[in-house]
């Protein structure tokens, strides 16, 4: 069990660094996208209209990866009072509670986000032309690796292993656990 920990805690690594990176990246270009209406619009006198749509569409991708990797790093809400305050076989429960709830979170999100994108996927959106269906793939992208983590979390605890870290001493770069 803790080979697979390892093994999972490694890959949890690099698809939270990749997630980070595509979220900023992500924030970044909606930064660009709305910047560019603005000009459009009182520079220009003429409004891209596909702006908001391709804003919004980036929004849910960015919050969603952004939110899984906060599940990684624990940077997520809890209630820490409660845990420091509590008895140690208490607290292990309440952890084990915890973190299989935002587990069982993420896997509702990766099936109902998925059963959405495949019901929607013949519709278009009629400002950027796209399949209805890629709006709720970040819902089921971001369960996925909700419940990943949150499983890697849990099996952390569990064996006692560390976490590997995300490596940003050399951008892409791995550490070993």
């Amino acid at each position: 069990m803790h080979a697979f920990t390892a093994s999972l805690t490694r890959l949890g690594a690099k698809l939270s660094l990749y997630a980070l990176f595509t979220a900023g990246t992500g924030l970044v270009l909606m930064t660009i996208m709305v910047a560019w209406g603005v000009f459009g619009r009182y520079v220009l006198n003429d409004t891209p209209i596909w702006v908001e749509a391709g804003s919004l569409f980036l929004m849910s991708w960015f919050i969603l990866l952004g939110a899984a990797v906060g599940v990684r790093e624990s940077d997520h809400l809890g209630f820490e009072v409660g845990l420091v305050m509590s008895p140690p076989p208490l607290r292990t429960a309440l952890i084990l509670i915890g973190e299989g709830l935002v587990c069982a979170f993420g896997l509702a999100m990766l099936v109902y986000g998925t059963q959405l994108a495949i019901g929607t996927w013949s519709d278009r959106m009629p400002i950027i032309g796209i399949s209805r269906g890629w709006d709720y793939v970040p819902i089921a992208a971001g369960g996925a690796l909700i419940a990943l983590f949150a499983l890697e979390k849990m099996l952390i605890f569990v064996t006692g292993l560390t976490q590997a870290p995300l490596g940003f001493g050399h951008f892409g770069s791995e550490q070993e656990v």
